[in-house]
């Protein structure tokens, strides 16, 4: 992949003495640079909601977060949860995926932003840890941003890597579409950090998942950190429906286990397609020429467009096939999905979700 550069970089004030604008400034040295007032993120809103999300893509902004960290990932409701917790230590993604909910969820506050106090996170997540000693947590790091994309950049799994690398109760997963793990390879992850990454399709790549990371470097990004000592996550979501879905995706888990160990793959999630009718009108203002808009999909308990449930239970029990015919033990689970559908795909659904969690601890 061509990795993003971006065209500024716009700094708060309060900023400018910490470790990550001074590696910004040694890794990127000929990128314009401007100090800011704090919350000058220079973000126009006054154009549509679509000219300002790409437009914010092309800047990055270096802030101070202010609130908490660290926080229980949402879920949806009415479907099962994985009980999994998220720290926003950047906001939106240079990567541009036809279907990116962050479309719409960030459509007033589309800047691309990093959060220099990385040593607060830090603080955050040892009081957390500290606390519930006897808890066992998953700690992600790509819900409203991409987690490796910019580390060539800012050096943020420098920083977080062995924090969590020495935590008896916790695992970081750090999720990407991108190829860039070399700071990673320099990094001992003591067996505490997985590194993951949403697969598709290279037909589903160069369609709709655009400035990511191809197919092939992917799994070859994969197979790095695995030899380097790093657990392995990966996250077949969005599955897509398309005229040759089923050759592809058996083909896709075929070119995966032919690439890692899946012994080092701590779990496998699927999801498919999902929107809303609010991102749906963002993807047709922004990409109209995107096949997803022609998707046949009906809102379900939680609001959300699916496709027709027959479908997606045909989609998930032919991955599974897939996957248990050569990994017959690793761990697989469904991302935002009702627990019928979990009924249909595994024969059983777990009653609640610490107890999803549980099933996920590398441990059990």
């Amino acid at each position: 992949m061509l990795k993003f550069e971006p065209q500024e970089i716009w700094i708060d004030r309060d900023c400018q003495s910490t470790a990550m604008v001074s590696r910004l400034k040694t890794t990127l040295p000929h990128v314009p640079l401007k100090v800011v007032e704090q919350g000058h993120e220079g973000v126009s809103l006054t154009a549509s909601p679509a000219v300002n999300f790409a437009a914010a893509k092309k800047r990055l902004y270096v802030a101070k977060h202010k609130g908490e960290f660290l926080k229980k990932c949402p879920g949806s409701d009415g479907q099962v949860c994985c009980n999994y917790f998220v720290i926003n230590f950047a906001s939106n993604c240079p990567m541009d995926c036809s279907y990116c909910y962050l479309q719409e969820y960030l459509a007033h506050n589309p800047a691309l932003k990093v959060f220099a106090n990385v040593d607060d996170l830090l603080a955050e997540a040892d009081e957390l840890l500290n606390k519930h000693r006897r808890y066992f947590f998953r700690i992600g790091t790509g819900e409203i941003t991409d987690s490796l994309v910019l580390d060539p950049y800012i050096g943020f799994t420098r920083e977080v890597v062995p924090f969590f690398a020495d935590q008896p109760n916790v695992l970081l997963e750090l999720k990407t579409k991108s190829n860039c793990v070399e700071d990673l390879l320099t990094l001992d992850p003591k067996d505490r950090i997985v590194v993951s990454w949403s697969l598709n399709p290279q037909t589903v790549i160069d369609a709709e998942e655009h400035g990511t990371a191809s197919l092939f470097e992917r799994l070859q990004a994969a197979r790095l950190c695995q030899d380097a000592g790093y657990r392995l996550g990966f996250h077949f979501d969005p599955m897509i429906e398309y005229p040759d879905w089923r050759r592809e995706y058996e083909e896709l888990v075929d070119q995966l286990f032919a690439t890692v160990d899946w012994r080092r793959i701590s779990w496998l999630s699927m999801g498919v397609l999902r929107n809303t009718p609010g991102l749906k009108r963002a993807m047709r203002e922004r990409l109209p020429r995107t096949r997803l808009l022609a998707a046949e999909q009906v809102p379900n308990s939680d609001g959300k467009l699916r496709y027709f449930q027959p479908l997606r239970i045909e989609m998930y029990r032919n991955m599974l096939g897939w996957i248990r015919r050569i990994a017959p033990t690793v761990k697989v689970y469904l991302c935002m999905e009702s627990r019928h559908v979990w009924e249909q795909v595994f024969g059983y659904a777990p009653s609640c979700e610490k107890e999803l969690g549980a099933q996920l601890d590398p441990h059990v």
